[in-house]
């Protein structure tokens, strides 16, 4: 069994939205041959709470007027660190990115395939690592890392 072209059109609008409010990391898997309740999971993280809230609030806004559908269930919204949006087909996690390091949810769906994404949310990929490079700096003290 593979995701739906459903699943698929959901889950590349909700990865443009991401990256559109500069999402760190977006990638998705197609879990639909071992999980029967969704087709597909969505992961991006962003380096702070109020990021996580504007990713999570831009997709839900872009599935809702390209595609006419809502969350069924939103779950983490208090303290903004992992957001969930279930939309049945597609499951969408935005993590803050120290709990996307921790929870490594990529080494738990790695052998499921990958979906393709959209250029937009491809050109993502690194950039957490990038974010904490240049956060490192800026914390030492070291040159280039003032503003």
């Amino acid at each position: 069994m593979t995701a739906t072209d459903r699943s698929i059109e959901l889950i590349t609008a909700a990865a443009q939205a991401a990256a559109d409010k500069l999402a760190h990391d977006v990638i998705a898997y197609d879990v639909s041959d071992v999980l029967s309740i969704t087709d597909a999971f969505l992961l991006a993280s962003a380096p702070n709470d109020r990021q996580v809230k504007s990713i999570v609030d831009e997709i839900e806004e872009r599935l809702q007027k390209e595609l006419g559908v809502k969350p069924v269930r939103r779950e983490g919204d208090r303290e903004s660190r992992w957001i969930l949006l279930d939309y049945v087909d597609i499951v969408v996690h935005v993590q803050h990115s120290e709990e996307r390091v921790f929870y490594a949810l990529e080494r738990l769906w790695k052998d499921c395939p990958e979906i393709e994404l959209p250029a937009d949310a491809k050109a993502t990929r690194g950039k957490a690592a990038a974010h904490a490079e240049l956060q490192a700096a800026e914390d030492s003290g070291e040159p280039g890392g003032d503003w």
